[in-house]
């Protein structure tokens, strides 16, 4: 059964559309602000959001991320206050729950799945969960709707990107640098070819992810992929209550042109 989170990614990619999946951490400036800020990235034309859990000792998240998980830790969020919020909010897109394999093994997994059933989360990233061990929550993911999203790095080889396509749902999360995520002005040569290659190799819609900040890396990466995850850049300017200059970006986006 294709998960819905694929269903509705799909959907855009066969439209031409840009596929925009901004990353909010949850918590940042109180988690009873959550459902406004989804709200607003939903009437702002998003496809999906990508939701962060705080984490103390967070591999994959740059300084403004960083900084977003420790301010939503000094309000005593936790992945368990999340869900639970969650549980009380509808939305029109897919949400997509990010968090590090800690806290759902303090949850414990079966208990973890059973919570996120009850939330309208359709996806699942954990970074620092290997493509080796992702068997540990596939049994409990099979009877829900959501997809459990895969990453692929620069570093990795045609090979493993073939294992790891062949059992990807929702989409897949290409790390566009060999490093933490975080705003950049320009990209390594080989991330056009890299993410190429990985579309040769599925049609689950591929999206670039770490360090696309500016309307000019949508353009590029729009031309080899599906779409992208932007993250450090929607943090900081809700962080500073800019959420015109944030509308005006999320429209630009939307409107970059999609290689036929």
């Amino acid at each position: 059964m294709m998960k819905t989170l694929t269903q509705v990614l799909k959907a855009k990619r066969a439209q031409a559309e840009p596929i925009i999946v901004p990353y909010i951490m949850a918590g940042d400036g109180g988690l009873e602000t959550l459902g406004e800020t989804i709200s607003f990235l939903e009437k702002n034309g998003v496809s999906a959001i990508e939701i962060g859990v705080p984490f103390s000792d967070p591999v994959a998240d740059g300084p403004v991320i960083q900084k977003a998980g420790l301010r939503a830790l000094n309000a005593e969020v936790s992945l368990r206050k999340i869900i639970k919020t969650l549980q009380t909010i509808t939305s029109d897109v897919p949400l997509v729950l990010m968090t590090y394999f800690n806290p759902v093994f303090q949850i414990g997994i079966e208990a973890f799945i059973d919570e996120l059933k009850n939330t309208t989360v359709g996806g699942l990233i954990i970074p620092d969960l290997p493509y080796e061990h992702q068997d540990l929550l596939m049994p409990y993911l099979e009877q829900a709707d959501i997809a459990l999203v895969p990453l692929i790095s620069l570093t990795s080889s045609k090979e493993r990107i073939e294992k790891i396509v062949n059992k990807a749902e929702g989409f897949i999360y290409a790390v566009t640098v060999n490093g933490t995520t975080g705003t950049r002005h320009t990209f390594d040569e080989n991330v056009g070819p890299y993410l190429q290659q990985i579309k040769t190799q599925t049609d689950i819609p591929v999206l670039a992810g770490f360090g696309v900040s500016e309307v000019k890396h949508v353009e590029q990466f729009m031309q080899v992929c599906d779409g992208v995850i932007i993250g450090s850049k929607i943090v900081q300017l809700l962080h500073e209550r800019k959420e015109a200059e944030l509308a005006e970006f999320l429209t630009r986006i939307r409107e970059v042109k999609v290689r036929a």
